[in-house]
């Protein structure tokens, strides 16, 4: 009995140091590492336990999968139709920003592109699918959200209509963002000779019950015209006649990055269905004067790309940095560049929807506030509908367009799609975007936050404890 006792006791011991050993090597958080280390050793056996059933990151785990078989066939498509600008011919000005992206990503920048802001379903859902319509090669699509409606509707006859004149067409659509929709217009697709396919579906043979590691990017590419932004496909991204919307942004790309889009697509495509085809032949004539670079980010990095970027960014700027973002979480680092460029004196403007289709993102980020309002931030809400609207414009030459939120689950656990703009007229266009946003909005101050009452500050907190999970 005693020898039983003895070996039981060791067996816990053991599992109690396994814990420890596996949280001090996969834990990038030092404080979440020794809150597990504590758990484990003073509860030799519920500690381990419940280190195996909630410490362990399956999501990062499948996350690293997921990028090895990525990162194994990025070499097939590691050369875009055209060759991306050596560094010898970047501006001089822009050398030392457009150095930390490729440090990052590894791709050159790419010159001689044009883009063109769409605002809202308005503008945005008329060009694209002109776009499809006049499509002769082939049209790939991939967004987060494809709802039912009048869109969903324009875009499934659009898409069809092209597969039947012998284009190929793809759909990619996110496997939560299509539960966004009770009914799922896409589904129509395969019947008319139209490739879908979903990223990660939720199921339960095999398992995968995960509402993490989502396809949050947004790309649409017809031959040699591609769109890309935050914008999904729904009835709530048009303005026209209606009181309940969603203002948003997306963007027209000409010029040889549209073959970085495309790229892009079909190391998504090749991931969810394991078909990894050749790359179609695309342009490499010039079509403007941008300066480009596509970012693709996701959890199973070493590194945090996109936060690294942002960061780099505000830390480079001089003058002035302006973000809009739906959802404003920022990372510890992120919180810190913001609050350095502000005591530096750095005009710092962040633009934040007054009304959030997620309040309890709304409410956290009022905890964090007071950080950035000591150090010289300023931060305006603008008035409703939501603005889902992500942008970012530094020192009058850098912008970053794209899909990703200022928030944990975008950074973390999202895989998500920016773009870096290198050319003072779009820097410009952001800017006075997002100045105007501000001239019809109110600016949030430190009086504003000492005159909300002790309940809606502990509401706040409350939320604020749960950010990364957000």
């Amino acid at each position: 009995m005693l020898l039983l006792e003895t070996l039981a006791l060791l067996a816990a011991h053991v599992l109690s140091w396994v814990a420890v050993c596996h949280a001090l090597l996969t834990k990038r958080d030092p404080r979440s590492a020794l809150g597990w280390i504590v758990t484990a050793l003073l509860l030799p056996v519920l500690g381990p336990l419940l280190y195996m059933l909630f410490g362990i990151s399956r999501a990062q785990s499948r996350a690293e999968k997921i990028m090895r078989q990525r990162a194994a066939r990025e070499p097939e498509y590691a050369h875009p139709a055209c060759p991306a600008e050596p560094p010898e011919r970047v501006p001089e000005h822009i050398v030392r920003m457009a150095h930390l992206g490729h440090s990052l990503t590894h791709q050159h920048l790419c010159g001689g592109n044009a883009l063109s802001p769409l605002l809202n379903g308005d503008e945005a859902y008329p060009a694209m699918l002109d776009a499809i319509n006049a499509a002769r090669s082939h049209v790939f699509l991939a967004t987060y959200i494809f709802n039912a409606g009048h869109t969903g509707s324009a875009f499934i006859e659009a898409l069809s209509a092209a597969a039947a004149r012998g284009v190929d067409v793809r759909v990619l659509v996110d496997g939560i963002g299509a539960l966004y929709s009770w009914r799922k217009p896409w589904k129509k697709l395969a019947a008319r000779g139209v490739k879908a396919a979903l990223f990660l579906p939720p199921k339960l043979l095999p398992p995968n019950l995960g509402i993490n590691l989502r396809n949050h990017r947004k790309v649409l590419v017809c031959d040699d015209m591609g769109f890309t932004g935050g914008m999904n496909i729904s009835d709530d991204n048009i303005q026209s006649g209606r009181k309940s919307c969603v203002r948003d942004m997306h963007f027209r790309c000409l010029g040889p990055i549209v073959n970085h889009l495309r790229r892009a697509f079909l190391l998504n495509w090749g991931f969810c269905t394991g078909e990894y085809t050749p790359l179609p032949p695309g342009s490499c004539q010039a079509r403007g004067k941008s300066h480009c670079r596509i970012v693709m980010d996701g959890p199973g990095n070493d590194t945090d790309t996109l936060n690294d970027l942002f960061c780099g960014a505000v830390n480079e700027a001089r003058r002035s940095v302006r973000i809009m973002t739906p959802y404003f979480l920022p990372t510890h680092e992120l919180t810190a560049s913001l609050r350095s460029a502000g005591q530096r004196g750095v005009d710092v403007r962040v633009t934040l929807p007054a009304r959030n289709n997620l309040p309890y993102v709304h409410w956290a980020t009022f905890r964090l506030l007071p950080t950035l309002l000591n150090a010289g931030v300023r931060i305006w809400h603008q008035p409703p509908p939501f603005t889902h609207t992500k942008l970012l414009a530094v020192d009058g030459y850098y912008s970053q367009i794209g899909s990703a939120n200022l928030d944990a689950r975008s950074l973390r656990l999202n895989f998500e799609l920016n773009m870096e703009v290198f050319d003072p007229e779009f820097h410009d266009l952001l800017a006075g975007h997002m100045d105007e946003a501000i001239s019809l909005g109110h600016e949030i101050t430190l009086d504003t936050l000492k005159r909300q009452s002790l309940p809606v500050k502990l509401r706040n907190a409350a939320c604020w404890i749960f950010s990364p999970y957000l």
